[in-house]
């Protein structure tokens, strides 16, 4: 099963909607949030949204017809590409001792993890060895489980703007 990628269909088909129902609700925190965003924070953010596209990437290279080394040389592509724009977003977020949020999302987030169980997944698919695909369900659950975590820092823990003057609420 490991080696045999259309056995996976139902498991794509799952990532992909929690993958999308997720990004929805990234971007319904982020929004309530947008004016409070700095620049840390907005990388952190779209970090997230890279976290919830790898998941997203995955389901529709699983699900595609074609022969197994081709999933597997996609999901490498998909690995170097996500690990790249983590790498990139997680310099430019920097490393904000004083940000609270950004330093709980940073400490969080399982950037590299995703991407490199990602490409162990495609790499061992190529080799038919270590296991395949099976490398794909940890992959999937940090990207999705660190994702989540991240939208529910940015609803919860970034502090709203402050709210101007105007009538008492009782």
């Amino acid at each position: 099963m490991d080696y045999a990628p259309d056995l996976w269909h139902d498991f794509a088909v799952t990532v992909g909607g929690l993958a999308g129902a997720l990004t929805g609700l990234l971007f319904v925190a982020l929004s309530i949030k947008s004016e409070v965003l700095d620049r840390s924070l907005r990388s952190r953010a779209a970090q997230t949204l890279v976290l919830f596209v790898t998941s997203a990437l995955i389901a529709v290279v699983l699900v595609a017809p074609q022969p197994a080394p081709a999933i597997g040389v996609e999901l490498l592509g998909v690995a170097a590409v996500t690990g790249a724009a983590l790498f990139v977003l997680d310099r430019r977020a920097g490393h904000d001792p004083e940000s609270g949020v950004a330093r709980y999302i940073e400490a969080a987030s399982p950037n590299m993890v995703t991407a490199v169980l990602t490409g162990v997944a495609g790499l061992l698919l190529l080799l038919k060895a270590g296991g395949g695909l099976y490398w794909l369900i940890p992959a999937v659950l940090a990207s999705l489980t660190g994702g989540v975590i991240n939208a529910w820092l940015f609803l919860i823990e970034v502090p709203g703007k402050a709210a101007g003057p105007g009538p008492p609420v009782p």
